[in-house]
């Protein structure tokens, strides 16, 4: 059997002071629209995880955040059936900005306890014990 492409997604857990995490729901007409996860995005050619996720916060969010504010956490790996996603989990505590929607996306703050509950993509559940223990 061959390998899977793999394809490298870094994200973000935002904490708000009362700690609460912000999600997103996929917007319809995407792949697995309607579910939620954690906000960021492909990693472009040339482009570092923290630098990626920098261009997908302010172009999904428009906030402005900066690699210092970036702490890595953990990671997700989870085989689709077309491809491997890994996925690196940054938190961020500290942006600028007001965070607004900008791709048509429902957008939600969640305690850590709660966020199971919501539907989510696969590789995004293991994600959400570990910020439960986190938080």
């Amino acid at each position: 059997m061959p390998a899977l492409p793999m394809l490298l997604v870094a994200a973000a857990a935002l904490v708000d002071v009362d700690g609460r995490v912000l999600l997103q729901q996929r917007p319809e007409g995407k792949a697995m629209a309607g579910l939620w996860e954690f906000p960021g995005g492909k990693v472009e050619a040339g482009e570092s995880l923290e630098q990626s996720l920098i261009r997908e916060l302010r172009e999904e969010l428009d906030i402005d955040v900066t690699e210092a504010c970036l702490a890595p956490f953990t990671f997700a790996s989870h085989a689709y059936e077309d491809f491997r996603l890994v996925m690196p989990l940054f938190v961020c505590r500290v942006w600028r900005g007001r965070l607004r929607p900008c791709e048509g996306q429902a957008i939600k703050w969640m305690r850590p306890a709660r966020m199971a509950d919501l539907p989510m993509p696969p590789a995004d559940l293991p994600l959400v014990a570990m910020l439960r223990d986190l938080l």
